[in-house]
């Protein structure tokens, strides 16, 4: 018997490779919830043979869903990115805090497992940012479900993560996003700050192994990195694109330095194959033989 899961978010950068990846392993009978509000999220990133759901996961407990139940839920929804959360910190909480419990809530009903995807910002302290702030109250929410009502959680804290349908434009691109287009239209790839604020790379492809690893137990609200345990600084990830370089001023709430320990993580299984380096110079290649 295949167990069901629900992917909260599927449609997104992280939440397309999640689906993708579970149905290789072909154990799992997949939902998906999403309501296309993400910079990431794109209709055309459904696969088959998963029913999808297009709707907010503050609607999760509403009647219509009911019938509904799940063994284990990803829950990966929430409004991204440092900056923007400045200018609109209430959507944030509604998205990340009140969505989370909204899952929670659903989660003690039908009794499944949670495996929250968590931030490496809260390392950088959870009030540097609302972002940061309202990831990490989503820990300790899952913490209290764990608690008060035995509802297995973890939290997996990822660390930039980038690779296939990582958003290149808007708010919601990443670093390697942002060089790849910048790369590929011969521009100058623009740096924040002086460019030596360091950061753990982690490819998609191995937070979704994390992901499924930690799946496997059962927990009560612990916390788990999802990285490399290599860091590079943005002026040396830049050097790999090229030495067309411009610096712009830096920007707030952002932490000097990101480094995943993730050794109590390999004990469930996780290890990271992918390499940054290897992946900007396959970019590179292709783009250039493009």
């Amino acid at each position: 018997m295949k167990q069901r899961v629900l992917v909260t978010g599927g449609l997104g950068f992280i939440g397309y490779n999640l689906v993708k990846r579970l149905l290789e392993i072909d154990k799992y009978d997949i939902t998906v919830i999403d309501n296309l509000t993400s910079d990431s999220s794109d209709i055309n990133n459904k696969h088959d043979g998963v029913l999808y759901i297009l709707d907010d996961i503050n609607n999760i407990n509403n009647e219509q869903y009911q019938t509904l139940s799940f063994d284990l839920i990803f829950h990966l929804a929430a409004l991204a990115r440092i900056q923007p959360s400045f200018d609109d910190p209430v959507s944030y909480f509604k998205s990340n805090v009140l969505g989370t419990v909204s899952i929670c809530e659903f989660a003690k009903r039908c009794r499944a497992k949670i495996v929250y995807a968590a931030s490496s910002s809260a390392y950088g302290g959870p009030k540097l940012n609302p972002y940061a702030f309202t990831k990490y109250t989503g820990e300790e929410i899952l913490k209290m479900y764990s608690e008060l009502y035995n509802v297995s959680t973890v939290c997996a804290r990822f660390f930039n993560v980038y690779g296939e349908r990582q958003p290149t434009t808007g708010t919601y691109a990443t670093i390697i996003g942002i060089f790849e287009r910048q790369y590929s239209n011969g521009e100058s790839l623009t740096i924040t700050g002086d460019g030596e604020q360091r950061r753990d790379f982690t490819h998609v492809y191995d937070i979704c192994d994390g992901l499924i690893c930690l799946s496997n137990d059962m927990h009560t609200g612990e916390v788990y990195n999802l990285g490399t345990g290599i860091n590079y600084s943005i002026n040396e990830i830049a050097a790999m694109f090229s030495d067309n370089i411009k610096y712009i001023p830096s920007k707030p709430g952002e932490a000097r330095i990101t480094l995943a320990d993730i050794s109590a993580t390999q004990k469930f299984g996780y290890q990271p194959k992918q390499s940054i380096t290897n992946y900007i110079q396959s970019f590179k290649r292709i783009s250039n033989e493009a």
